[in-house]
């Protein structure tokens, strides 16, 4: 297997318990609190490995959620593509972050990818709500630490490249 392609079956099955994540049944006094376990995989990978993962798969990695959420299609991918390209650019000064100061990265950038859904949401005539934008966002923002914590130990453990 050449060098450049190692490790893509991680990368793959990372995005699978992502979409599983996503699609899991909560209570709907959860449905607030739920992560947004693939932007997190959409971040980590940008910034681990900016090369090899890129916003095209990003952006169709936004497309099966825009899917399995039964959204317009393409918000998501727009979304997550915006994303990407935010961490792929910052990607050198992310890095040298400790987690904590990862997460408040990561608040931020979940902020502009919920800014950019509630955005197309406005044009179609939904009335935005801000807790739909800071309780997720920080949900998201705390659970980055263990995420970025097991997914490096993933990257090294199967050395993908």
């Amino acid at each position: 297997m050449s060098e450049q392609r190692r490790g893509t079956g991680v990368i793959i099955l990372s995005f699978i318990i992502a979409f599983f994540l996503l699609m899991m049944p909560l209570p709907n006094w959860a449905q607030l609190l739920r992560p947004e376990w693939v932007a997190m995989v959409v971040i980590y990978w940008s910034m681990a490995l900016p090369n090899r993962f890129g916003v095209g798969f990003s952006w169709s990695a936004g497309l099966i959620v825009d899917v399995i959420r039964d959204s317009l299609l393409g918000q998501h991918a727009l979304a997550l593509a915006i994303v990407s390209f935010i961490t792929i650019r910052l990607h050198q000064r992310i890095r040298v972050y400790p987690p904590g100061q990862q997460a408040l990265t990561i608040f931020l950038v979940m902020i502009i990818n919920y800014l950019i859904i509630l955005w197309i949401r406005g044009i179609m005539g939904q009335a935005p709500n801000l807790w739909q934008v800071l309780v997720p966002a920080l949900t998201t923002a705390l659970m980055w630490p263990a995420v970025f914590i097991a997914m490096r130990f993933l990257r090294r453990q199967f050395h993908v490249t």
